[in-house]
C-alpha cells in the first residue's frame, strides 16, 4: 500500500460539483492499494499516518513534534489507484493496482481502521471509484510518502 500524506490547512473532495467530504487543519492522505496488499499493510499505513509527527508543538515551539491525533485535527482519505501507475513508454499502466471489485471493500476496511484507531468524526473520505476533485490548501508545504512494502524497515 502506498500513501502520499500532505499536511493541510483545509481539504475537500467534490463529486459532480458537490462537496462530499471536507476537513480543516490535518492530513490529506492519497491511498493506492497494491494487488498483493493485506490487512498488515493497512495496519501499517494507518498506524504510521496517525502517529507521524508532522505538526509543531505550539506550547514548546518545537517543530515536527505532534501527530494529527495529538492536535485533534482531521484526516481526509482519498483512494487513488494511479499511485501504482507504471509508465510503459508514455502511457500509464495500472496492472499492479488492486482491481476495483477487490479494492473497494479493502479500502472501506482501511477507512474503518482509521475510524476505530482515531475518532470516527475526524476521519473523512472521498467516494471510491468516482471522478473526484480534490481541493487542498497545503501547509508548509509538507508532503511525505509511505510504502507498506518498507514496513519491515520501520
Amino acid at each position: 500500500m502506498r500513501a502520499v500524506v500532505q499536511r493541510v490547512l483545509s481539504a475537500s473532495v467534490e463529486v459532480e460539483g458537490r462537496v462530499v467530504s471536507e476537513i480543516g487543519p490535518g492530513l490529506l492522505v492519497l491511498v493506492g492499494i497494491h494487488e498483493s496488499d493485506t490487512d498488515s499493510d493497512a495496519d501499517y499505513i494507518c498506524r504510521k499516518v496517525l502517529n507521524m509527527r508532522l505538526f509543531p508543538n505550539e506550547r514548546s515551539g518545537k517543530a515536527w513534534d505532534q501527530s494529527v491525533m495529538q492536535r485533534n485535527f482531521g484526516v481526509l482519505l482519498v483512494s487513488q489507484f494511479t499511485l501504482y501507475g507504471i509508465l510503459k513508454g508514455n502511457k500509464p499502466d495500472f496492472h499492479v493496482a488492486m482491481p476495483p471489485q477487490k479494492a473497494k471493500p479493502f479500502y472501506a476496511s482501511l477507512v474503518e481502521k482509521f475510524c476505530k484507531s482515531y475518532t470516527a468524526d475526524a476521519v473523512k473520505d472521498g467516494i471510491f471509484g468516482e471522478m473526484m476533485k480534490v481541493n487542498l490548501v497545503n501547509d508548509g508545504p509538507v508532503t511525505m510518502q509511505l510504502d507498506s512494502s518498507q514496513s519491515s524497515l520501520n
